[in-house]
């Protein structure tokens, strides 16, 4: 699988301040597949995903990425102050060179498609809700057409029903276009809701706990069977350290 993988991580190590947070981390993410990673507070998720998304050089190990586009959604929208909205939306294809008329189409046609309105499109950052705002940055990252999409706990602050219509919108837009998603988060059910496979870190060992290829498809599974698997994971030992009391308060 790593030879037609969309990004592998070959033996990957790092440290922060001198402690190690992994060691010898190897993942291979196929192309169209959506890869979940959870673990425990301080066991390197987001550190993983900032090196798969080359924001973060790795200690050790090499990883290879086998696309031409990606795209970052942070937890926070990181959206530019000084732009509109749908100037913001449309950042990364003025960085690729295209015209003004096709920028504004798309970033209007996506600011729509986000759950966002007409009477939007022209106000700042500052004059948009914090949901409004991380609409904006997932309608950002779509914008560009990515092969990979990168998601660092995008829905962690906002509400059940926005979190549901963006995780909707892409899966839909994962289904449509086939690109590949690396997902960090802490919500196992979220996890099952929109991966293929879950990957769990140990923060004890630096290690993968397990990996589990999930049945069915993305957004078909019902609540029904997502509470079943997330209830009978929360007895499993190897999912201990997610469902630790320190992680039942964040």
């Amino acid at each position: 699988m790593t030879e037609n993988a969309a990004l592998a991580f070959s033996r990957v190590g790092h440290a922060f301040l001198g402690r190690s947070l992994f060691e010898d981390f190897d993942l291979a993410i196929g192309r169209g597949e959506a890869v979940a990673l959870l673990g425990p507070s301080g066991s390197g998720k987001t550190t993983l995903l900032q090196i798969a998304a080359g924001i973060v050089e790795p200690v050790k190990g090499r990883v290879s990425r086998g696309y031409r586009r990606q795209a970052v959604v942070f937890q926070e929208p990181r959206l530019l102050p000084w732009m509109t909205l749908t100037d913001n939306i449309a950042y990364g294809l003025a960085a690729r060179g295209e015209k003004k008329v096709g920028r504004r189409e798309t970033a209007e046609r996506l600011a729509i498609a986000v759950g966002l309105e007409g009477t939007d499109f022209a106000k700042y950052p500052a004059e948009l809700s914090g949901g409004m705002r991380q609409r904006a940055n997932v309608a950002r990252a779509l914008a560009v057409d990515p092969d990979m999409l990168f998601l660092d706990e995008p829905f962690s602050a906002t509400d059940v029903g926005l979190r549901r219509h963006l995780q909707d919108l892409l899966i839909a837009a994962a289904r449509e276009k086939g690109f590949s998603v690396l997902l960090v988060t802490h919500d196992l059910a979220e996890a099952v809701r929109v991966a293929d496979r879950i990957v769990v870190l140990s923060g004890r060992t630096g290690h993968i706990a397990t990996s589990r290829a999930l049945s069915g498809r993305p957004g078909e599974r019902s609540e029904r069977t997502i509470f079943e698997q997330v209830e009978a994971w929360s007895h499993d030992p190897v999912f201990g350290e997610l469902f630790s009391a320190k992680e039942r308060l964040r």
